[in-house]
């Protein structure tokens, strides 16, 4: 089956979403003003490199460039709107001028730049580091091109190196959240539970200790949480659940996303569905299984091996008697947690588990190219298409293992130590 074909049964496809039924791209008399529809949103990609080369974020691949992140999101991932992180660097504001001159890129009114379906909300990771814990990552998200490059220049007289990621901030998190919120923006913790730059996994105990509640616009899971793990710290009921990729190479784009309610992917949208305000609001996060991130379980330096967190309460590896330990997400959490779980009142949307392709045994390079080519994008093969119509491309094997995902009937080995988790084959 050609790609169009599979598309084309999409677009006529009902979204059944929170009750509310939709039709994509229809419109009636009836009607609202602005038709609200179902936007996949990932914010937090960075960028390797700059179009001429220059260094951004040193881990991340050479391929992870701003032009090619719009590509991938667009034309591969279905993800509608990106939060490119890396956005302040004079390279990368040279070549996003570059791609609004030559017109293959448009702003958008409510905040943006669009290119074909994705529009690409610019947005900054910050590392922060005060007195009584260890350094964590701050995401910062700013509407427009103008702002970011005023955001820049506040910036660049703070950090040692303007034009890499991820930079230490000599200021101080109020401070760095103050400034931004005066620009319009919106400020977000990043994966606020891990041992390494996480604000409750290595800084402090609460939030409040480090930001003003009230300009905290969201907090992003990170890779080995989820909604019900985090559900059990009470301080963070009223702030709402972000899942994002963080992803270092253009591949795992979309490997954790977020599902809103919009009438445009925007950033005045995005803002809008982060308050929960006219109708907007998330629909779904769509995050790895928490046992497939790296840093779910502890993980012992001195031997290698992962400790579990009964195992871990002697407070030296039960393997080695080593003290060199890194504290997993699991184990952070339940320190934290101040209580079983979420109360009924504190409503959430879904956290549904979601496993890339590239997770699945036997579905390579080839084999997503060729789904990517004859079925959809990568969030229609996981999400939305039959098993029978990802049979016909990819085989029966690898479709009932991506339907089994889908219906969260797959086991896991946990992940630890840097080391992603692997799905166990019946």
């Amino acid at each position: 089956m050609r790609r169009e074909d599979a598309a084309g049964g999409l677009r006529v496809a009902l979204a059944h979403i929170d009750g509310l039924v939709l039709m994509r791209g229809d419109t009636s008399e009836t009607d609202v003003a602005q038709t609200l529809g179902p936007v996949f949103a990932d914010l937090h990609v960075h960028i390797g490199r700059s179009q001429d080369g220059k260094p951004v974020k040193i881990s991340g691949s050479k391929d992870l460039t701003f032009s090619n992140i719009a590509r991938e999101a667009s034309e591969r991932k279905g993800i509608e709107l990106v939060g490119v992180i890396d956005c302040h660097s004079p390279a990368v504001q040279a070549e996003m001028e570059a791609c609004l001159a030559s017109g293959d890129m448009q702003e958008v009114e409510g905040g943006g730049i669009r290119y074909r379906r994705t529009t690409i909300v610019p947005g900054i990771e910050m590392e922060v580091k005060e007195e009584g814990g260890g350094p964590f990552h701050l995401l910062g998200y700013l509407p427009t091109l103008a702002a970011m490059k005023e955001w820049t220049a506040w910036l660049k007289p703070r950090v040692t190196n303007i034009s890499l990621s991820s930079q230490r901030v000599r200021a101080s998190a109020r401070e760095l959240q103050r400034e931004l919120l005066d620009r319009g923006g919106l400020l977000v913790p990043a994966h606020v539970f891990t041992p390494h730059r996480g604000l409750l996994g290595c800084s402090a105990d609460r939030l409040s200790d480090r930001l003003d509640l009230d300009g905290i616009a969201a907090v992003e899971l990170g890779l080995s949480a989820d909604t019900a793990m985090a559900g059990t710290l009470s301080q963070l009921d009223a702030i709402p659940f972000l899942t994002n990729s963080d992803a270092h190479s253009v591949g795992m784009i979309g490997r954790e996303c977020n599902e809103l309610l919009l009438a445009e992917p925007s950033f005045a949208e995005f803002a809008k569905a982060l308050k929960g305000a006219d109708g907007r609001h998330i629909v779904a996060n769509y995050g790895l299984h928490p046992r497939l991130g790296k840093y779910h379980t502890t993980y012992c330096r001195g031997c290698g091996k992962a400790v579990s967190s009964a195992e871990a309460t002697t407070g030296g590896c039960p393997f080695c008697g080593s003290h060199k330990l890194v504290r997993g997400v699991e184990g952070r959490i339940s320190q934290l947690a101040d209580r079983k779980a979420a109360p009924s009142e504190v409503r959430r949307p879904p956290y549904r588990a979601h496993v890339p392709l590239s997770f699945f045994p036997g579905i390579g390079p080839a084999t997503r190219e060729k789904l990517f080519t004859e079925a959809g994008t990568e969030m229609d093969v996981l999400h939305r298409l039959p098993e029978s119509l990802i049979a016909s491309v990819a085989g029966s094997k690898a479709a009932a293992l991506i339907i089994a995902a889908r219906e969260g009937r797959l086991d896991f080995v946990a992940g630890n130590g840097g080391t992603y988790g692997a799905i166990v084959l019946s």
